[in-house]
């Protein structure tokens, strides 16, 4: 005899309601995701994973057997429909879960919040379960008005929390078969490190984004001395075009059109060059501008080109910099090395730059 067949007459009438609504409950399932993954987009939130599935029958069925008189109609179970947003992040549950809130009308009275378990073997188990509905203003098709009735459940974790509850599964933790203590107790250990890998993943993200934070308001303010030559503060400066006076200039030597392009190889170079702070680069552009501007009018006076990159001006003064510093025709072949990637005619283009810039008014002075 099948699962199905040993239900009761009421039982039975649920099972034929679920395959009445089978259709429906497979377009949600489809649907939902889609909406969320557009919202997230919108909202800036980048999730891991966005999963769904239609309960089968069998396990529906098997949930009936056990308490099928808790439910009237269909309608009254609302995990028919399961959806799993899976963040990198824990802050980014709870920005999930506003968007949900936003989204979709949410059942207070049966959604949970497992994050307030305290059990030490818990972490797994700590995601945020909200139960929804659909609004007829959010979406609705007129030949199943049921899209807008049937409640579906929405689990929202943690990547970490995700492998967590994956792992209990396979070995059986948490499913009532009995394990050898010493197991127990060193899951119970994992479970405690993962919670803090992932308290101290956002607490990172956190402390990074303050950081960035803090480095566009010393850029903004000009206190470049106190920020550190890295990534992030480099990105930001590049924000407020430090080269960008001397591109024009360059620029108007053969009145020529200048293309932006990307700057983030300059710093590595900046590094190399034993660059500390902003501060040092908002020197270079101070001491060596009339430098870069020289080397630029050489380099002009013998073409007619009317576009020029935007990395002109950094290229010049790095390598007005090197030059004056003497170290030749091998620091000028690093800097295009690590401009253009390692190539011979890197090798020619230092010798060249070596030569011609020897006559120039700043190598003399």
């Amino acid at each position: 005899m099948s699962t199905t067949e040993s239900l009761d007459a009421h039982a039975q009438e649920l099972i034929a309601q679920y395959r009445e609504l089978l259709p429906v409950f497979k377009q949600m399932a489809d649907i939902i995701p889609e909406k969320l993954k557009g919202f997230f987009e919108e909202a800036g939130i980048i999730v891991a994973a966005v999963e769904h599935r239609v309960k089968s029958e069998s396990s529906l069925a098997g949930k009936l057997q056990l308490k099928g008189g808790k439910y009237a109609s269909i309608f009254d179970i609302t995990d028919l429909v399961g959806i799993r947003v899976i963040t990198f992040y824990i802050d980014d549950v709870d920005k999930v879960a506003s968007v949900l809130e936003r989204l979709f009308e949410i059942d207070w009275e049966n959604s949970i919040d497992k994050r307030k378990a305290h059990e030490i073997d818990s972490f797994g188990y700590l995601s945020l379960h909200y139960i929804c509905r659909i609004p007829e203003q959010a979406y609705n098709n007129p030949e199943h008005p049921e899209l807008n009735k049937i409640r579906f459940e929405v689990q929202m974790r943690t990547v970490l929390q995700h492998a967590w509850a994956n792992m209990n599964h396979d070995t059986g933790y948490k499913s009532g078969v009995e394990i050898p203590k010493v197991y127990l107790r060193n899951l119970s250990r994992l479970a405690g490190m993962l919670e803090l890998v992932d308290d101290e993943f956002s607490r990172i993200r956190r402390e990074l984004s303050d950081y960035r934070r803090q480095v566009q308001k010393l850029v903004a303010s000009g206190n470049l001395d106190e920020v550190l030559l890295d990534g992030d503060s480099f990105k930001s400066y590049m924000q407020i075009g430090p080269f960008d006076a001397l591109s024009r200039r360059i620029a108007s030597i053969n009145q020529a059109e200048i293309q932006p392009v990307d700057l983030s190889a300059f710093l590595g170079v900046f590094k190399a060059m034993g660059f500390k702070t902003l501060g040092d680069i908002a020197a270079l552009v101070k001491d060596y501008s009339d430098a870069a501007y020289q080397i630029a009018c050489f380099q002009m006076g013998i073409t007619d080109l009317d576009i020029l990159s935007s990395s002109v001006a950094p290229q010049n003064l790095c390598t007005a910099y090197i030059l004056k510093k003497g170290w030749g025709k091998g620091g000028l072949k690093l800097m295009l090395d690590a401009l253009n990637g390692p190539s011979e005619g890197n090798e020619f283009m230092a010798d060249y730059l070596l030569e011609q810039s020897n006559d120039l008014p700043f190598m003399n002075k």
